[in-house]
């Protein structure tokens, strides 16, 4: 399973999804992380540059390129909890503290 969640410098959750600076790219095994990779995707500068509708689509090739299952944050905007939804990517939200904590126990509730 991979599980992308926004995180800050010091590795707790970065809370808000769509404005994100940095997300880390987890693989899930067996209730473990196996892999951990963090990104600068560097949506807080990209969410309002391009036209309607822009960002959720650079969002969506995000997760589609690197085969997302599952996103978990500490919130989500309705419209792109319908985007993610619309990808068949299931979402945990209200996720806080060290995010790698967070990934594990989003993990161990959807499977």
């Amino acid at each position: 399973m991979i599980v992308c969640i926004p995180v800050v410098g010091d590795g707790q959750t970065g809370g808000g999804w769509g404005k994100a600076h940095r997300v880390a790219l987890a693989t899930v095994t067996d209730g473990a992380v196996t892999d951990w990779q963090e990104i600068e995707v560097a949506w807080d500068v990209a969410h309002d540059s391009g036209p309607e509708g822009t960002h959720h689509a650079r969002i969506a090739r995000f997760l589609m390129d690197h085969h997302v299952d599952v996103v978990v944050a500490g919130h989500m905007g309705e419209p792109m909890v319908r985007m993610v939804g619309k990808l068949k990517i299931r979402t945990v939200l209200g996720a806080e503290g060290d995010a790698r904590d967070a990934v594990l126990a989003a993990a161990a509730r959807l499977a």
